[in-house]
């Protein structure tokens, strides 16, 4: 009667070659475990980013500016000062607010700087709604309230802030725009879908007026739509906003934008995953070596076991089960590693956490399938032995 391998003792078998060699399975399953590691957290970081946009999508996908022309040297011109009554009478439009550029005033973090070294902070005049109808939200202090409209104030955004050196208000803080002081009372959080407000600091229209003698209306209203009814506001708006030269105005969806950062991210993820697959790749073959040396010094072992009636086969099952442990046991390290390395990433941007299910399934079959065609010479090449000559080396 020919002798049987159940699987089991296969297994078994298999587990305590790899046992017998610790800190050399260790080293080989290292590298599928950083290959692995790559993939997922590539995979895991991208699918959280990509969360939070499609939830600032799904928030701003009713939103839509109109913004006037500019000059053939640069100036914005102005929407007709009516333009924020006649936009918020069409019916769908559920919110409307403005903003609109101050001209020739810098910003400056004191009057030793240098009126020229202006870091490309804009000033801009704002409503008080917009904060609210944007959907932003402060990082520090508040917005403008009804006071801003008479007294020197300024919101500043993420990156106006950044740029002055300003990280706290804990206490009073002033910042020089045009030649008059103004009070910092809060920053904004960044806002993907308006950046013109990140590098601006923010005034009312009323001391936008009385300091700066801005007159003009706003150069840029963000208004609210029923979300079923965006396109069709977006056909009025032009015509609305200035029917005396609705060619001159520029309507736009920021959710566009937010589309194609998803788009871009997903160029990346295929760049990044190749590289991965490089990886992987190079795990297995380093697997692939460590086996055949591994044939090489077991060379006795395989010849008594084939004396005392093994088949060949069932030597190339063992070796075979040996490289795919190796690798199974790299890949769910490197799941783990990849997993972890998504949570810490996406916390730090503040995303949330998002690891595709289909991430750690191919992790998985990609360290098994690894596995498996590594071990498939090395395995083929020990069931050639034969006990004679395996057996000389004892």
């Amino acid at each position: 009667m020919g002798s049987r391998l159940r699987l089991r003792d296969a297994v078994t078998m298999a587990g305590t070659g790899l046992r017998a060699r610790r800190i050399r399975a260790a080293l080989s399953a290292l590298g599928i475990a950083i290959a692995i590691a790559a993939v997922v957290a590539v995979l895991g970081i991208a699918e959280s980013s990509k969360a939070d946009l499609l939830d600032q999508l799904g928030e701003q996908g009713n939103l839509l500016t109109v913004a006037s022309a500019q000059t053939t040297n640069g100036r914005t011109v102005p929407l007709p000062a009516t333009v924020e009554p006649m936009v918020a009478r069409i019916p769908p439009v559920r919110t409307v607010t403005a903003v609109g550029t101050v001209d020739n005033v810098t910003v400056r973090r004191s009057a030793a700087i240098p009126v020229v070294k202006t870091s490309g902070i804009n000033v801009l005049a704002a409503r008080p709604s917009l904060v609210d109808t944007l959907g932003a939200r402060m990082l520090r202090g508040h917005y403008l309230d009804a006071t801003a409209e008479r007294y020197p104030v300024t919101v500043l955004g993420y990156e106006a802030a950044r740029i002055l050196g300003i990280a706290t208000l804990a206490e009073p803080t002033q910042v020089l725009v045009g030649g008059t002081y103004f009070t910092v009372v809060g920053v904004l959080a960044p806002v993907a879908i308006a950046p013109e407000l990140d590098v601006a600091a923010m005034i009312s229209f009323g001391v936008a007026a009385d300091l700066f003698g801005r007159a003009d209306g706003p150069t840029r209203v963000y208004l609210r739509a029923d979300p079923d009814q965006v396109a069709a506001v977006a056909a009025v708006l032009p015509a609305t906003a200035s029917p005396a030269r609705d060619r001159d105005v520029q309507v736009g969806r920021p959710s566009d934008l937010l589309v194609a950062r998803i788009k871009a991210k997903g160029t990346f993820v295929g760049l990044f995953l190749s590289l991965g697959g490089i990886a992987l790749f190079i795990a297995g073959v380093g697997i692939a070596n460590i086996m055949v040396i591994s044939v090489l010094e077991r060379r006795a072992e395989i010849g008594v076991r084939r004396a005392l009636g093994a088949r060949r086969w069932h030597v190339a099952v063992q070796f075979l089960l040996e490289s795919t442990l190796l690798a199974a046991a790299g890949g769910i390290a490197g799941i783990g590693l990849g997993v972890l390395a998504t949570a810490v990433a996406a916390r730090l941007a503040g995303n949330p956490l998002a690891v595709p299910p289909v991430a750690v399934l191919a992790g998985l079959a990609a360290a098994l399938l690894i596995g498996a065609l590594a071990g498939m010479y090395p395995a083929a090449r020990a069931a050639r032995l034969s006990p004679t000559e395996a057996l000389r080396s004892l």
